[in-house]
């Protein structure tokens, strides 16, 4: 489980078929091989960790899905570890299963913030609502529009300064995970549901069964 707060904005120092590196500083405390990422949002398992770094494993699912295939060397990373068991709970409920990706389609200066205006697939649109949250790249934000085909959120200059929301241009592709909140909505308010079911709770991991 993670909250959507970036601890480390990484850099990409290698990419193989199935493994990513990436150069850190901050993160690499308490971590050790088998330990949970949140790599732009995306929770992937720390496979190795040298001084200044670590490497995980990379899945043909987490390609399709995600924008963790299309990275290269210096490319920059959002980064947080998972949540410790008595650790402050500062964003929202994050899983780090990204639901899809969007695009960057426009950047508009208002004030001190920047109004970033995001595409999302149609399946994710019944999901987003004003004043609900969304992960973009792993980083907790907060809608504050939405059509049918994309939703806008605020990006204060603290944001833009910790986490590579910084850098984005439209056009680029980002990770989106909606609030599971309102996929629990959305299941208990269907007429056929069988409500919230072991395998429900399993799929979203919130359980394991043994």
């Amino acid at each position: 489980m993670f909250t959507g707060i970036v601890e480390e904005i990484g850099a990409v120092r290698g990419t193989s078929p199935g493994q990513l590196a990436i150069g850190v500083k901050e993160v690499l405390e308490d971590i050790k091989p088998g330990d949970s990422m949140a790599v732009n949002g995306a929770c992937l398992t720390v496979t190795s960790i040298s001084n200044d770094g670590f490497s995980v494993d990379i899945m043909p699912e987490t390609v399709r899905r995600t924008n963790i295939g299309r990275l290269h060397y210096g490319d920059l990373v959002n980064l947080e570890r998972a949540m410790s068991a008595g650790g402050r709970f500062g964003g929202h409920f994050v899983q780090g299963h990204v639901d899809g990706s969007g695009k960057v389609m426009a950047l508009t200066p208002e004030a001190e913030a920047v109004i970033a205006r995001i595409s999302a697939p149609a399946e994710l649109m019944p999901y987003i609502v004003n004043k609900g949250f969304i992960a973009v790249d792993g980083v907790s934000l907060t809608v504050i529009d939405y059509d049918d085909f994309s939703f806008s959120v605020s990006l204060v200059a603290h944001t833009r300064e910790h986490t590579i929301s910084g850098s984005w241009r439209p056009g680029d592709m980002v990770n989106l995970e909606v609030d599971i909140i309102a996929k629990y909505v959305e299941r208990l308010s269907r007429r056929d549901s069988r409500g919230v079911t072991v395998d429900f709770l399993e799929e979203h991991g919130f359980l394991k069964v043994r």
